[in-house]
Protein backbone atom coordinates (compact mmCIF):
# COMPACT_ATOMS: atom_id res chain seq x y z
CA UNK A 1 0.00 0.00 0.00
CA UNK A 2 1.39 3.88 -0.50
CA UNK A 3 0.87 5.35 2.72
CA UNK A 4 0.91 9.43 3.63
CA UNK A 5 4.26 8.59 5.46
CA UNK A 6 6.03 6.92 2.70
CA UNK A 7 5.23 9.97 0.15
CA UNK A 8 5.40 12.73 2.66
CA UNK A 9 8.83 11.89 3.51
CA UNK A 10 10.02 11.04 0.15
CA UNK A 11 12.70 12.71 -1.54
CA UNK A 12 11.31 14.78 -4.59
CA UNK A 13 9.36 17.94 -5.39
CA UNK A 14 7.20 19.89 -2.44
CA UNK A 15 3.72 18.18 -2.49
CA UNK A 16 0.81 20.15 -4.11
CA UNK A 17 -1.14 19.10 -1.18
CA UNK A 18 0.05 17.80 1.81
CA UNK A 19 -2.98 16.70 4.56
CA UNK A 20 -1.63 15.89 8.35
CA UNK A 21 -3.68 14.17 10.66
CA UNK A 22 -6.78 16.08 9.72
CA UNK A 23 -9.47 15.81 12.51
CA UNK A 24 -12.90 17.29 12.14
CA UNK A 25 -15.64 16.83 14.84
CA UNK A 26 -19.11 18.79 14.64
CA UNK A 27 -21.56 18.91 17.91
CA UNK A 28 -23.29 15.69 16.12
CA UNK A 29 -20.16 13.44 15.77
CA UNK A 30 -16.51 13.05 14.02
CA UNK A 31 -16.53 13.62 10.16
CA UNK A 32 -12.73 12.90 9.32
CA UNK A 33 -11.11 11.14 11.72
CA UNK A 34 -7.28 11.24 12.11
CA UNK A 35 -6.40 11.36 8.05
CA UNK A 36 -2.86 11.97 5.98
CA UNK A 37 -1.99 12.03 2.47
CA UNK A 38 0.38 14.03 0.03
CA UNK A 39 -0.31 14.59 -3.51
CA UNK A 40 2.86 15.45 -5.35
CA UNK A 41 2.63 18.00 -8.43
CA UNK A 42 1.24 16.62 -11.63
CA UNK A 43 -1.04 13.77 -10.32
CA UNK A 44 -4.46 13.12 -10.48
CA UNK A 45 -6.19 11.09 -7.16
CA UNK A 46 -9.30 10.12 -6.72
CA UNK A 47 -11.03 10.67 -3.34
CA UNK A 48 -13.78 7.80 -2.70
CA UNK A 49 -16.55 7.18 -0.18
CA UNK A 50 -19.77 6.56 0.51
CA UNK A 51 -22.32 9.55 1.93
CA UNK A 52 -21.06 10.51 4.91
CA UNK A 53 -17.61 9.07 4.63
CA UNK A 54 -16.50 12.51 4.96
CA UNK A 55 -14.88 13.29 1.44
CA UNK A 56 -16.72 16.75 1.38
CA UNK A 57 -15.57 17.71 4.79
CA UNK A 58 -12.15 16.76 3.51
CA UNK A 59 -12.05 19.03 0.34
CA UNK A 60 -13.99 21.59 2.43
CA UNK A 61 -10.74 22.00 4.42
CA UNK A 62 -7.98 21.60 1.66
CA UNK A 63 -9.75 24.71 0.14
CA UNK A 64 -9.63 26.46 3.59
CA UNK A 65 -13.36 26.78 4.19
CA UNK A 66 -13.96 24.75 7.10
CA UNK A 67 -11.31 25.06 9.52
CA UNK A 68 -9.90 21.69 11.19
CA UNK A 69 -10.40 20.84 14.73
CA UNK A 70 -6.86 19.63 14.40
CA UNK A 71 -4.42 18.70 11.64
CA UNK A 72 -3.12 20.53 9.08
CA UNK A 73 -4.04 21.04 5.30
CA UNK A 74 -1.13 22.57 3.16
CA UNK A 75 -1.42 23.33 -0.24
CA UNK A 76 1.13 24.69 -2.25
CA UNK A 77 3.16 25.05 0.77
CA UNK A 78 0.81 27.28 2.29
CA UNK A 79 -0.92 26.42 5.28
CA UNK A 80 -4.80 27.15 4.16
CA UNK A 81 -6.13 27.65 8.28
CA UNK A 82 -3.80 30.40 8.12
CA UNK A 83 -2.65 31.88 4.72
CA UNK A 84 -5.09 30.50 2.19
CA UNK A 85 -5.26 34.02 0.60
CA UNK A 86 -2.17 33.90 -0.89
CA UNK A 87 -2.91 30.92 -2.74
CA UNK A 88 -6.23 30.40 -3.54
CA UNK A 89 -5.82 32.36 -6.67
CA UNK A 90 -3.82 29.05 -7.96
CA UNK A 91 -6.51 26.83 -7.10
CA UNK A 92 -10.11 26.34 -8.22
CA UNK A 93 -13.20 23.90 -7.74
CA UNK A 94 -15.96 22.67 -9.54
CA UNK A 95 -18.89 20.68 -8.81
CA UNK A 96 -22.18 20.55 -11.09
CA UNK A 97 -24.31 20.77 -7.88
CA UNK A 98 -23.07 24.26 -6.94
CA UNK A 99 -24.97 26.32 -8.96
CA UNK A 100 -23.92 29.97 -10.44
CA UNK A 101 -25.77 32.78 -10.76
CA UNK A 102 -29.05 32.13 -12.82
CA UNK A 103 -29.96 35.89 -14.16
CA UNK A 104 -26.15 36.37 -15.58
CA UNK A 105 -25.17 35.15 -18.58
CA UNK A 106 -22.37 32.38 -18.84
CA UNK A 107 -20.33 35.72 -19.75
CA UNK A 108 -21.10 37.46 -17.20
CA UNK A 109 -20.54 34.98 -14.79
CA UNK A 110 -16.98 33.72 -16.03
CA UNK A 111 -16.28 37.47 -16.12
CA UNK A 112 -17.23 37.81 -12.33
CA UNK A 113 -15.50 34.22 -11.53
CA UNK A 114 -12.32 35.59 -13.40
CA UNK A 115 -12.12 38.80 -11.86
CA UNK A 116 -12.25 37.39 -8.29
CA UNK A 117 -9.20 35.01 -9.36
CA UNK A 118 -7.59 38.53 -10.88
CA UNK A 119 -7.03 36.60 -14.36
CA UNK A 120 -5.24 38.74 -16.53
CA UNK A 121 -6.71 39.74 -20.29
CA UNK A 122 -9.86 37.90 -19.12
CA UNK A 123 -11.90 38.66 -22.39
CA UNK A 124 -9.22 36.82 -24.32
CA UNK A 125 -9.53 34.08 -21.77
CA UNK A 126 -13.15 33.84 -21.49
CA UNK A 127 -12.84 33.38 -25.01
CA UNK A 128 -10.36 30.47 -24.58
CA UNK A 129 -12.01 28.74 -22.45
CA UNK A 130 -15.65 28.67 -24.11
CA UNK A 131 -14.01 27.57 -27.13
CA UNK A 132 -12.33 24.75 -25.04
CA UNK A 133 -15.57 23.39 -23.99
CA UNK A 134 -17.33 24.70 -26.77
CA UNK A 135 -19.82 27.29 -25.02
CA UNK A 136 -18.85 29.90 -27.35
CA UNK A 137 -22.11 30.05 -28.90
CA UNK A 138 -23.52 30.06 -25.19
CA UNK A 139 -22.13 32.99 -23.80
CA UNK A 140 -24.39 35.12 -23.76
CA UNK A 141 -27.42 33.32 -22.74
CA UNK A 142 -28.42 33.23 -18.47
CA UNK A 143 -27.30 30.62 -16.54
CA UNK A 144 -30.62 29.49 -15.77
CA UNK A 145 -31.63 28.30 -19.28
CA UNK A 146 -29.06 25.78 -19.51
CA UNK A 147 -29.83 22.36 -20.12
CA UNK A 148 -27.55 20.00 -17.21
CA UNK A 149 -25.12 19.30 -19.66
CA UNK A 150 -24.43 22.71 -20.55
CA UNK A 151 -24.00 23.36 -16.58
CA UNK A 152 -22.00 20.96 -16.04
CA UNK A 153 -19.36 22.48 -19.20
CA UNK A 154 -19.93 26.03 -17.41
CA UNK A 155 -18.84 24.91 -14.35
CA UNK A 156 -16.23 23.09 -15.39
CA UNK A 157 -15.13 26.87 -17.63
CA UNK A 158 -15.43 27.83 -14.65
CA UNK A 159 -12.54 25.48 -12.40
CA UNK A 160 -10.17 26.50 -15.52
CA UNK A 161 -10.58 29.97 -15.65
CA UNK A 162 -7.73 31.35 -14.12
CA UNK A 163 -5.44 27.84 -14.93
CA UNK A 164 -4.89 26.39 -11.75
CA UNK A 165 -2.19 24.39 -10.35
CA UNK A 166 -4.27 22.34 -7.97
CA UNK A 167 -7.80 21.81 -9.70
CA UNK A 168 -10.67 19.76 -7.11
CA UNK A 169 -13.83 18.19 -8.98
CA UNK A 170 -16.81 16.79 -7.50
CA UNK A 171 -18.53 14.72 -10.14
CA UNK A 172 -16.74 16.57 -13.33
CA UNK A 173 -18.65 14.83 -16.14
CA UNK A 174 -22.24 14.43 -13.89
CA UNK A 175 -25.05 14.96 -16.34
CA UNK A 176 -23.08 14.47 -19.03
CA UNK A 177 -23.75 12.15 -22.15
CA UNK A 178 -21.17 9.83 -22.25
CA UNK A 179 -19.69 11.16 -25.79
CA UNK A 180 -19.30 14.36 -24.22
CA UNK A 181 -18.07 13.05 -21.02
CA UNK A 182 -15.37 11.30 -22.32
CA UNK A 183 -14.26 14.38 -24.27
CA UNK A 184 -14.35 16.20 -20.57
CA UNK A 185 -11.84 13.32 -19.40
CA UNK A 186 -9.54 13.37 -22.19
CA UNK A 187 -9.49 17.82 -21.79
CA UNK A 188 -8.92 17.56 -17.99
CA UNK A 189 -6.10 15.14 -18.79
CA UNK A 190 -5.07 17.08 -21.34
CA UNK A 191 -5.13 20.62 -19.20
CA UNK A 192 -3.13 18.21 -16.36
CA UNK A 193 -0.02 17.41 -18.65
CA UNK A 194 0.24 20.63 -19.97
CA UNK A 195 -0.18 22.19 -16.55
CA UNK A 196 1.50 19.87 -14.51
CA UNK A 197 -1.69 20.55 -12.37
CA UNK A 198 -2.48 18.43 -9.21
CA UNK A 199 -5.85 17.01 -9.79
CA UNK A 200 -8.24 15.89 -6.34
CA UNK A 201 -10.91 14.14 -8.25
CA UNK A 202 -14.60 13.21 -5.92
CA UNK A 203 -16.42 10.87 -7.88
CA UNK A 204 -19.01 8.00 -8.02
CA UNK A 205 -17.93 6.70 -11.90
CA UNK A 206 -15.58 4.44 -11.32
CA UNK A 207 -15.11 3.96 -15.06
CA UNK A 208 -13.67 7.87 -14.91
CA UNK A 209 -11.60 6.86 -12.00
CA UNK A 210 -9.66 3.87 -13.59
CA UNK A 211 -8.90 6.30 -16.82
CA UNK A 212 -7.84 9.30 -14.71
CA UNK A 213 -6.18 8.59 -11.64
CA UNK A 214 -2.98 6.49 -10.93
CA UNK A 215 -4.03 7.05 -7.35
CA UNK A 216 -7.01 6.00 -5.18
CA UNK A 217 -8.22 7.06 -1.55
CA UNK A 218 -10.44 5.27 -0.55
CA UNK A 219 -12.55 6.67 2.80
CA UNK A 220 -14.77 5.30 5.01
CA UNK A 221 -16.83 6.96 8.64
CA UNK A 222 -14.11 9.61 8.26
CA UNK A 223 -11.16 7.71 8.16
CA UNK A 224 -8.82 5.99 5.37
CA UNK A 225 -9.97 2.77 4.81
CA UNK A 226 -7.20 2.68 1.71
CA UNK A 227 -5.19 3.73 -0.28
CA UNK A 228 -3.35 2.47 -3.43
CA UNK A 229 -2.70 2.22 -6.83
CA UNK A 230 -5.96 0.80 -8.85
CA UNK A 231 -4.35 -1.96 -10.21
CA UNK A 232 -2.83 -2.92 -6.88
CA UNK A 233 -6.33 -2.31 -5.15
CA UNK A 234 -7.37 -4.33 -7.32
CA UNK A 235 -4.63 -7.04 -6.97
CA UNK A 236 -5.48 -6.98 -3.33
CA UNK A 237 -9.38 -7.45 -3.26
CA UNK A 238 -9.09 -10.15 -6.09
CA UNK A 239 -11.66 -7.87 -8.46
CA UNK A 240 -12.10 -6.87 -11.97
CA UNK A 241 -12.93 -3.55 -11.63
CA UNK A 242 -12.93 -0.40 -8.90
CA UNK A 243 -16.35 -0.52 -8.29
CA UNK A 244 -16.31 -4.37 -7.31
CA UNK A 245 -13.13 -2.72 -4.68
CA UNK A 246 -15.04 0.24 -3.77
CA UNK A 247 -18.67 -2.18 -2.71
CA UNK A 248 -15.95 -3.97 -0.71
CA UNK A 249 -14.92 -1.72 0.96
CA UNK A 250 -18.40 -0.14 1.34
CA UNK A 251 -20.14 -2.99 2.88
CA UNK A 252 -16.64 -4.52 5.14
CA UNK A 253 -16.00 -7.08 3.01
CA UNK A 254 -12.94 -6.29 2.47
CA UNK A 255 -12.08 -6.38 6.31
CA UNK A 256 -14.02 -9.80 6.60
CA UNK A 257 -11.47 -11.54 3.76
CA UNK A 258 -8.30 -10.23 5.89
CA UNK A 259 -9.76 -11.57 8.84
CA UNK A 260 -9.79 -14.67 6.97
CA UNK A 261 -6.56 -14.49 5.95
Amino acid sequence: MISASTISSASGPQPAIAVERLFKAYKTGVAVNDISFALPPGSVTALLGGNGAGKTTTIAMIMGLVIPTAGKVTVLGVDMARQRHSVLHRMNFESPYVEMPMRLTIRQNLKVFGTLYGVPDLKARIAEVAAELDLTDLLDRPAGKLSAGQKTRVSLAKSLINKPDVLLLDEPTASLDPDTADWVRGHLDQYRRAHNATILLASHNMNEVERLCERVIIMKRGRIEDDDTPARLLARYGRDNLEEVFLDVARGRGEAREAAQ
